[in-house]
């Protein structure tokens, strides 16, 4: 920086100035030093520039799946914003155990990053309040447990209820709950959604239709047989969520049952028949968390953490109707 400063004849200070873009410095000026920068091959040090802002030009992204393609989504959108803003991200997949969750994200917190996004996994992250201290931190999709921060979610509980409505303005009564990890806030929710779904309409929740773990195609078909063994077995089901719905696309292939699944994915509509879904919005959910991230580096400081809940919508493809699901 000094010999930029010199071959153009100006100060160190006013070449930072320039290279972090600085509206104030004169154009001539600006010219003098780009051009130096050019002649002399000048790039920055970051690692100086980390000691000097005590953090990293790094946004951490930790989600339960970075194949999952709702949380791909996610992270791209806080790539994108992240690369917008001069920064980079650096993201990890937490796996689905609760315990893995604690090292996985404390590992990335000692990189000194200038944010950290999180879909949490775990069931406590009261221990995330020191770091908070000095790293902006907000949870995306599922809300964190023992501690207030800033988060977006989805309206799981809403959706879920126009999910079962759904399977009931097509006739279903017996409508089963599949879902994967019930103790994380969305599915939680949603299942709390199943429940007044029916209780709206005058039925009785059966919490015997209700079947959790299913997160690949032999438990979805454990479920499915596990249902249909029933002496009054469901004649539609609500699946929780995406990963749950690919599942059971496979499991239903020779003997359909209608569904709707929270969360559409790839394919989901061409699949025959095409699956119903309530559609979520997960690049809008990244975009919000990355802006919040650089509001907070900026200095915006909102009336205690913010917690903003987005709409879902109901998609109606053809799968909701009687004896039909996706082959």
């Amino acid at each position: 920086m000094r010999d930029v400063a010199a071959r153009a004849g100006v100060s160190t200070k006013t070449v930072s100035r320039v290279f972090n873009d600085d509206p104030h410095v004169l154009p001539h000026t600006r010219a003098l030093v780009e051009q130096a920068m050019r002649e002399l091959n000048y790039v920055p040090n970051v690692l100086a520039t980390t000691f000097r802002a005590g953090r990293t030009s790094v946004i951490g992204v930790a989600v339960p799946d970075i194949v999952d393609p709702f949380f791909a989504s996610i992270a791209r959108a806080i790539e994108d914003v992240a690369r917008g803003r001069g920064l980079s991200t650096l993201v990890t997949s937490l796996g689905s155990d609760p315990e893995g969750e604690r090292p996985a994200i404390e590992s990335m917190l000692g990189r000194q990053l200038s944010g950290l996004v999180i879909a949490p996994v775990g069931v406590d992250h009261s221990w995330l309040e020191r770091w908070r201290e000095h790293t902006p931190i907000v949870f995306v999709d599922r809300a964190p447990v023992g501690l207030d921060a800033d988060t977006f979610v989805e309206a799981d509980e809403r959706g879920a209820v126009a999910a079962v409505q759904h399977l009931i303005g097509h006739g279903h009564r017996r409508i089963a709950y599949v879902g994967d990890a019930v103790h994380l806030s969305t599915e939680a929710n949603r299942l709390e959604g199943w429940r007044r779904g029916l209780a709206e309409a005058g039925i009785t929740a059966d919490e015997g239709l209700v079947r959790s773990g299913v997160s690949d195609r032999e438990a979805a078909r454990q479920a499915v047989a596990q249902l249909r063994a029933l002496d009054d077995p469901p004649t539609a089901l609500f699946s929780a969520n995406a990963r749950c719905s690919m599942a059971l696309a496979a499991a239903l292939r020779d003997e359909p049952l209608a569904i709707v699944g929270f969360g559409d994915f790839p394919m989901a509509d061409v699949l025959t028949p095409a699956l119903t879904v309530i559609d979520q919005d997960p690049y809008r959910l990244g975009t919000l968390a990355a802006e919040r991230i650089f509001d907070r580096l900026g200095g915006a400081e909102p009336a205690g953490p913010a917690v903003a809940v987005i709409d879902v919508d109901l998609v109606e493809r053809e799968s909701c109707r009687t004896g039909a699901a996706p082959v």
